[in-house]
């Protein structure tokens, strides 16, 4: 039935969205290593640029420290290069065999710049669930004018989209929230 292939869509959108928000939160620095911090780094390998993942194991020995193993040693500068080069603001530590990364204690003032990060990557999730309901009461609407629903079905719907609108966007307050907390507590 058309309701619930519009339900569906809109469903399987949102969970996209809040996905997308949940990845792209875990990719900012907390005061606590994290793998994920290395995601957007990518490494000259034999003149090919490849993600560092691709080139080298990544673990967390500790809470504060991250350890890069590549599996072909004569990548390691091109590592040790594409860290400094990137964003994070870490000092690798090169032995010969392993990279060390040891996550420095966040500022204060560094914490309020994250959480303000983490709050306008929140506002965009969120906006990006009222878009995709805007678009679902669009498709209701029309199915509706054209005579393929009828008004009350189309009203319950409605209702059932916003319903849906309301606990995803929850689900995203839930994991801003966590992030604020996470990056806040030492």
């Amino acid at each position: 039935m058309l309701i619930d292939e519009i339900l569906q869509d809109a469903e399987t959108r949102m969970k996209k969205a809040v996905e997308a928000t949940q990845a792209e939160l875990s990719k900012i620095r907390t005061g606590k290593a994290s793998p994920a911090i290395l995601d957007t780094i990518r490494v000259d390998y034999y003149g090919s640029s490849l993600p560092l993942k691709q080139v080298a194991s990544i673990s967390v020995p500790e809470p504060r420290l991250i350890t890069i193993q590549p599996w072909d040693r004569k990548v390691l500068p091109e590592i040790e290069k594409a860290i400094l080069k990137s964003d994070l603001g870490l000092n690798p530590i090169n032995d010969g065999s392993i990279i060390r990364l040891p996550i420095p204690p966040l500022t204060e003032e560094r914490r309020r710049d994250l959480v303000r990060v983490v709050h306008k990557l929140g506002e965009e999730g969120r906006v990006a669930i009222r878009n995709i309901r805007r678009d679902a009461n669009e498709e209701l609407k029309k199915a509706e004018k054209d005579g393929e629903i009828s008004e009350d079905d189309a009203h319950r719907a409605m209702k059932e989209v916003q319903d849906l609108t309301d606990e995803y966007i929850e689900k995203i307050d839930e994991i801003v929230k966590a992030k604020e907390k996470e990056i806040l507590e030492e």
